[in-house]
């Protein structure tokens, strides 16, 4: 099984990134991006609730960093494609809850449609299942 932790460091290896290195992470975020605006088009989640989501339908593959998270969070609010709110959570606890805005639904639908377009690009590229042996 594939598993993907999104976080927002790069890997420490002593060199600065490369423009390769903002490249893939620009992607990444951009994913990280798409896949917590999916998440709350199913409705309202604080920010532990939505790596919780993530990780439940991706079943187990994706785990989101929070450190990764919630610069996501801010990122998007300030783009104006989510709401943000305090409440309580279910364990009492006060917390943010993020909705999406009517802006938000409409980037959602750009960037799945974009992303099905570069996954389906991939899959051309990686064509049927290599037999063993």
């Amino acid at each position: 099984m594939l598993w993907l932790t999104i976080t927002s460091a790069f890997v420490l290896s002593g060199r600065m990134p490369t423009r390769d290195d903002r490249e893939r992470s620009a992607l990444l975020q951009g994913t990280l991006d798409l896949l917590i605006l999916r998440t709350l088009a199913l409705g309202p989640h604080h920010g532990h609730g939505i790596t919780l989501a993530i990780q439940r339908s991706s079943q187990g593959a994706l785990l989101v960093d929070h450190g990764s998270l919630y610069p996501a969070l801010q990122r998007l609010e300030a783009a104006g494609w989510l709401r943000a709110e305090w409440g309580v959570s279910d364990n009492n606890r006060r917390a943010r809850f993020y909705q999406l805005t009517a802006s938000g639904r409409r980037q959602l639908t750009k960037e799945a449609s974009e992303w099905r377009r570069l996954s389906e690009a991939v899959a051309l590229v990686l064509g049927p299942e290599l037999s063993r042996g």
